[in-house]
């Protein structure tokens, strides 16, 4: 109903991650820069973390929508610590079916499937959201799922995206081989005032709003009840 009372064509604030708004504040400029660069430069691992809305999951939209037909790509979604084996989901994400197979079976048949997709020319991404679940020991299977290496090339990379969490867990001692092999490693800050605004009128406008809906005085209220995160 207030679509149609201020003239808008969609609802211009949503809880579902839409590329289509993404707003590319310095910040967040920069971590899809760096993503970018890590897929570019066939990074073994990238790692964004941010607290809960803070745009995380619509970055990771917005990069896979500039992946071209050369990438084969993997989401894991649910990471909850109940989840359970970490191969199986990894084989699921590549539409792998792991019923019935020993997890030597699951590993080979994860090998064969990346060593085909190197030799179709085409990279592997495995991209896990909401990491931030992910305990010590299943962050270190990843690692070691990842030493799959063919003529020297990476023939997988891993992209994570969490919550402060995960960040925490990958500076335990247990982990210092795995954090010597991440490339790419940002935190996406909440906006400060005026992005908190710009934002919103960045999120109106493409709804099609062609007036101020949002006076400052708002905006600033909004700002400070938020914290500047965005969702």
């Amino acid at each position: 109903m207030y679509e149609t009372f201020y003239g808008l064509k969609e609802k211009p604030f949503s809880m579902i991650p839409d590329p289509e708004y993404l707003f590319l504040s310095a910040k967040h400029q920069r971590a899809l820069t760096l993503l970018e660069y890590g897929m570019m430069n066939h990074a073994s691992f990238s790692v964004i973390c941010g607290d809960t809305g803070a745009g995380k999951t619509t970055l990771i939209r917005r990069l896979l929508s500039e992946l071209g037909s050369d990438a084969t790509v993997g989401l894991i979604t649910n990471t909850h610590q109940s989840f359970g084996e970490l191969l199986n989901w990894v084989l699921m994400a590549f539409g792998i079916d792991p019923e019935n197979k020993s997890k030597a079976q699951m590993h080979q048949m994860f090998i064969s499937f990346l060593i085909e997709q190197y030799a179709q020319n085409k990279r592997t991404i495995l991209i896990v959201d909401e990491a931030q679940n992910m305990n010590a020991d299943t962050l270190e299977e990843l690692r070691m799922l990842s030493n799959i290496n063919a003529d020297k090339d990476q023939v997988i990379q891993v992209v994570l995206a969490g919550q402060p969490g995960l960040r925490e867990t990958l500076r335990k001692p247990e982990l210092m081989q795995f954090a010597q092999r991440i490339s790419v490693d940002y935190y996406l800050e909440a906006l400060n005032k005026e992005e908190t605004a710009t934002y919103i009128h960045h999120r109106l406008k493409i709804a099609g709003a062609e007036y101020e809906i949002f006076t400052e005085r708002a905006c600033s209220e909004i700002y400070k009840f938020s914290g500047g995160t965005p969702d």
